[in-house]
This record gives structure tokens, C-alpha cells and sequence, in this order.
């Protein structure tokens, strides 16, 4: 009996023991765990803080381009009748019977004189800035309109012709502006790109009603590089 019961207390202690090497064996594995959590953490955490930096620094920098311009334009805005907004850095010309000839693509006289002193200026400006932009778009609107006889979405497509040979002209004259083999020259290439939205981002009236006259226009929109840094940093 003395034989059994010994027996029976050695194999109870062997079980004691292997439940405790797996509890150690689990401890250690749910340190493990933690350790890695906590790492994530202060990854995300870093990550976080990264982008937060850049929004900081995008709004800082967006701030500083709409003073710079207003400090630069203020006097001559209301000359050419254009506006500078302060939340998208857009450049609005909006004076239709002063930029293009009603269903035309050619710059007026006017419009090339206003051009022929803003954009040399308008370089100078954004050049203080050129490591934060990441973009310059020439951007034409029109309004809904083309005749009664046309359906909406044949106006819709007759007017994004128009506003994308709109941009193109002005494109070609602001570029012809710029000294052949220039370092602005190479510059234009590389940032500012001609884009016609047609009359799909109309100006409304208080009442919500398409404001036809100030729909037709022509914009200069600078666009940061913010969103470009902070997919990097996903990327990474």
C-alpha cells in the first residue's frame, strides 16, 4: 500500500509540475504580447503625432500663401475683379465679359493685360513656398447654360470643352510669360496643369440658385503638398 500511495504522490507532484511549466509557458507568452501591444501603441502614437504635425504645419503654411498673396494682390483685386480665398488658396477671376468672348476659347485683350501683370508676381510669391506646394491647377467654369435648344448633358459636355480649351489658352499665354530655359519655365512645366470642370462646380445665391454670370470663371488654385506627405507616412 505504502508502495501505491507513494507512487500516487509522485505521479501528483509530476502533474503539479507540468501545470506549472504551462502556466510559466503562458505567463511568458502574454508578456510577450504585451510588449508587442505596448510597441504598436507608441507606433500609432508616433504616427499620430507625425500627422498632426503635418496638419499643423499644412494650416501654417496655408495661412502664410493667402497673406502672402493678399499682401501682394490686395491693392489690384479689385481692378481685375477677382477674389482670394483664404480656405482653398483659389485665385478667382470672375468677370466672364473680361476673360472670353461668349463661347470662345481666346484670351481678351483685357484678360491678357491683367495676366501679363499678375502672373510674373504670382510666381514670385508662390516661389517662397515651392517646397510645400505640390501643385498649381488653372481651373475654367462655366455656368449650366448653352442655348434651349441643347439637353443638359449636351451642355454639360459642349461646356466642359469650352472650359478645358479656356484653361489651355491661359495656360499657353502664362507660360509664354515665362523666360525660355528659366528656372520658372521648368517650374510650370513641372506644377501647374490646366483643368476644365465645365459647369459642375457652379457659384449658388443666397436662395441656392445658380449664379450664371459668376459661374463663368477662371481660377488659379495652389494645392499643398500636406496630403501627399501624410500617404507617405501610411505608406511607411
Amino acid at each position: 500500500m505504502e508502495n501505491i500511495f507513494g507512487r500516487k504522490r509522485k505521479a501528483d507532484g509530476s502533474d503539479s509540475e507540468h501545470w506549472m511549466g504551462v502556466s510559466d509557458l503562458m505567463a511568458g507568452l502574454m508578456m510577450v504580447f504585451l510588449f508587442i501591444a505596448i510597441a504598436f501603441m507608441r507606433y500609432v502614437q508616433v504616427e499620430q503625432e507625425r500627422i498632426k504635425e503635418i496638419a499643423v504645419t499644412y494650416q501654417d503654411t496655408q495661412v502664410a500663401i493667402y497673406e502672402s498673396l493678399m499682401e501682394e494682390f490686395s491693392g489690384d483685386l479689385e481692378d481685375w475683379q477677382a477674389t482670394i480665398s483664404k480656405d482653398s488658396l483659389a485665385f478667382r477671376f470672375q468677370s466672364p465679359d473680361v476673360l472670353f468672348g461668349q463661347g470662345e476659347i481666346t484670351l481678351r485683350s483685357r484678360f491678357k493685360d491683367i495676366l501679363d501683370e499678375f502672373f510674373p508676381r504670382y510666381l514670385v510669391v508662390l516661389s517662397q513656398f515651392e517646397e510645400s506646394i505640390g501643385a498649381v491647377r488653372i481651373e475654367g467654369h462655366t455656368s449650366s447654360i448653352w442655348n434651349r435648344y441643347t439637353s443638359h448633358s449636351e451642355a454639360y459636355f459642349k461646356n466642359m470643352a469650352l472650359s478645358q480649351g479656356r484653361t489651355r489658352s491661359v495656360l499657353e499665354y502664362v507660360y509664354s510669360l515665362t523666360p525660355s530655359g528659366s528656372d520658372q519655365r521648368d517650374w510650370v512645366e513641372s506644377n501647374v496643369a490646366a483643368v476644365g470642370y465645365s459647369s459642375s462646380r457652379p457659384i449658388l445665391t443666397a436662395e441656392g440658385e445658380e449664379d450664371t454670370q459668376k459661374s463663368r470663371r477662371v481660377t488659379f488654385r495652389v494645392l499643398t503638398n500636406a496630403e501627399t506627405q501624410i500617404r507617405k507616412i501610411l505608406e511607411d
